[in-house]
């Protein structure tokens, strides 16, 4: 359920809460200001003025250059960076600043992502070429980029090396708050009825799970992206049509122009630049307005 109200300190206002469209995305964007306070002892968006606060919050970017963010650690900044995103869909969530290397602590208990559940729900509504645009994706990340993914799939009590639809309702009856069955993970389970009669091993979990939003807001990302197209150009890529293409990215006849650039000329197979593209139909938002 998105909010509508603006309430808050100004200072700590999410932007996505001044758009008058919000939900607990907000709540990371105020630890991301916390945080920066914590840090460097000032706020990260300032005015005289409560409007000009505002104003601050959704056009200005947070300072990283003047003291003391010098000596303070990469891990830190990187940490304040990722809750600090605009795009609220790039905002990590509270369990994965759980296990961001700046905070993660192996003693320290992650708790379930209700995340992890809408992606998975997308991934399993998707075709397989987009199945294969994710897997490729998933491969290209590193260790420490995996260690979120793996703690939930930890989470998940895996079995022989897999999950199954029983593991994700078990998981969620004994870690569900009422922030969750607000949310209507109740019926997203029912959408995942699919794996039912199916497992994902860790790896096409790594796949189902992975958000590109988040992965673009990594300062890494150029090199993932080039990697996971890499990887799909070996084990994923085929010849598409604009029509084709434009069908999986659910975009209208309209749009087509905007796609001959995402099609090589030489083998009409998706170029990086489509490839990118294309990974964007894979998202939560395109998964659920195609399928209604």
């Amino acid at each position: 359920q998105r909010l509508n109200d603006i309430v808050g300190s100004a200072y700590y206002v999410a932007p996505e809460v001044l758009h008058r469209s919000y939900n607990v995305e907000g709540d990371m964007w105020s630890i991301g200001v916390i945080t920066y306070i914590l840090l460097c002892g000032s706020r990260p968006f300032w005015a005289r003025t409560e409007s000009g606060i505002f104003r601050s919050v959704l056009r200005a970017d947070p300072n990283f250059h003047d003291s003391p963010w010098p000596s303070v650690s990469p891990e830190a900044k990187d940490f304040v960076r990722r809750l600090l995103n605009k795009d609220h869909r790039k905002r990590m969530t509270a369990a994965q600043a759980l296990t961001h290397p700046w905070l993660h602590d192996e003693n320290r208990p992650v708790p379930l992502d209700i995340l992890i559940y809408k992606l998975v729900k997308s991934y399993l509504r998707a075709t397989p070429l987009k199945r294969a645009a994710l897997k490729a994706l998933s491969k290209a990340l590193t260790e420490e980029e995996l260690v979120y993914l793996r703690a939930q799939f930890m989470l998940l009590e895996p079995k022989d090396g897999c999950v199954s639809l029983n593991n994700f309702k078990v998981a969620l009856m004994r870690q569900a708050t009422d922030a969750m069955t607000d949310s209507r993970v109740f019926e997203i389970l029912n959408v995942m009825e699919p794996l039912s009669d199916q497992k994902l091993a860790y790896e096409e979990f790594c796949a189902a799970a992975t958000s590109v939003y988040q992965l673009e807001a990594l300062e890494r990302w150029d090199q993932i992206a080039i990697t996971a197209f890499d990887y799909f150009e070996q084990e994923g890529n085929r010849v598409i049509s604009v029509e084709e293409l434009a069908l999986e990215l659910n975009l209208a006849p309209a749009a087509y122009s905007l796609l001959n650039d995402c099609i090589r000329n030489s083998d009409g197979k998706l170029s990086f630049l489509g490839y990118k593209r294309f990974l964007h139909g894979v998202t939560v938002r395109s998964s659920n307005t195609r399928h209604g």
